[in-house]
């Protein structure tokens, strides 16, 4: 039977552990991240989910590797006549981002299992696990389906893949932060519809933003109509640019021009979202939700701020890196909060019927 106060211990070690497969995921966001700024994702060009996990550990062994490398498009088109110690260096960080995913499969799935057979984990989350286990083993497929985009016919991966690629590990990250956040100490009001509903808008918006700058990533957008708040000498360009292509849909996902104007509308709308649920919050919520959501206005500023700066920049590495990494900030604080505000409302709900949780946990569970 398990009492209250064992209760509380094992949703604070599933917390942690949640929180922990998070960070894992946040790292290797920002490794991928750095490795496809690097040019560096189509250094390693097979997938081996066992073996692959073992580098090169001889001259012969590297020397391998980068013939292998060289018989790809991306060699000859952009780095023909590489040395093996800059190979190397390439090499490296594919390796560090495909290591981060086996470290974060192994993360989840081995205290998954304990927790299960322990009988620590309730039902109703149980279900939600196995979704994010599932998702993550996709992943890794999605991930060599982006690679294997370039390495015949192409010099870099599709930007199609990439924005599916980075969007899922998205998803997953949210899920994570979510399900954790979930085993905090329940809140003691509910949050009114408003306030749910306009939290959950914002992370709809900084997730539908991230899947527009993976889109800017995969086309190089970023290093083209490099002024603000003007893009190509007007605020709206013109129709005829923005939908050149044929049929007009593709220039949503391949036209420079129209994905880098989408990445910036969505953006605006990004802070006015914000703003106004803030704003909302102040005036009708308690300081908890006031927190939250000060915290992603506050956010979502800095990223548009960073944003910015980078395109004018032109994209420096240190500054696109940090971009990143802002991008992943606001996705956590939106999700915190979302998960905040709309968890009153289930735990409320749930001591109005007499169960919830916790005399869910009571129950004897074989374990």
């Amino acid at each position: 039977m398990i009492t209250a106060a064992s209760y509380g211990n094992h949703a604070r070690a599933i917390r942690l552990w949640l929180y922990a497969v998070a960070a894992l995921v946040l790292a290797m966001v920002l490794v991928g991240g750095a490795t496809r700024l690097t040019e560096s994702g189509l250094s390693i060009t097979e997938w081996r989910p066992v073996m692959g996990a073992v580098p090169p550990l001889s001259e012969g062994q590297w020397q391998e590797a980068l013939a292998k490398y060289q018989a790809i498009p991306q060699y000859r088109a952009l780095n023909a006549g590489m040395s093996l110690a800059d190979f190397k260096v390439i090499y490296w960080w594919e390796w560090t981002h495909r290591l981060l995913g086996r470290v974060i499969g192994v993360a989840f799935l081995l205290p998954f299992v304990w927790f299960l057979w322990r009988g620590w984990i309730p039902r109703d989350l149980r279900p939600r696990l196995w979704s994010i286990f599932a998702l993550g083993a996709l992943q890794g497929a999605v991930g060599w389906w982006m690679v294997a985009s370039g390495l015949s016919e192409r010099i870099e991966v599709s930007q199609y893949r990439l924005a599916a690629h980075l969007t899922l590990a998205s998803v997953i990250y949210v899920a994570l932060i979510w399900a954790a956040a979930g085993r905090a100490s329940p809140p003691t009001f509910p949050a009114r519809a408003a306030t749910r509903a306009g939290a959950l808008c914002v992370l709809v918006l900084v997730l539908a933003q991230i899947y527009l700058g993976a889109l800017v990533a995969g086309l190089r957008a970023g290093y083209a109509y490099n002024t603000w708040p003007l893009i190509d000498a007007a605020l709206i360009p013109k129709s005829d640019d923005l939908f050149f292509q044929m049929p007009p849909w593709r220039n949503f996902f391949e036209n420079i021009l129209t994905v880098q104007f989408d990445h910036r509308m969505i953006a605006y709308l990004v802070f006015i979202g914000a703003a106004v649920h803030a704003v909302d919050v102040v005036r009708n919520e308690r300081a908890r939700g006031r927190i939250g959501a000060l915290a992603l206005l506050a956010a979502v500023a800095l990223q548009i701020v960073l944003g910015i700066a980078t395109l004018l920049l032109v994209v420096p590495l240190p500054l696109a890196l940090l971009h990143q990494a802002g991008a992943m900030l606001v996705l956590t604080v939106a999700t915190l909060h979302a998960a905040n505000v709309t968890a009153r409302t289930e735990y409320a709900t749930a001591g109005a019927r007499g169960g919830g949780e916790f005399a869910d946990a009571l129950r004897p569970t074989g374990g």
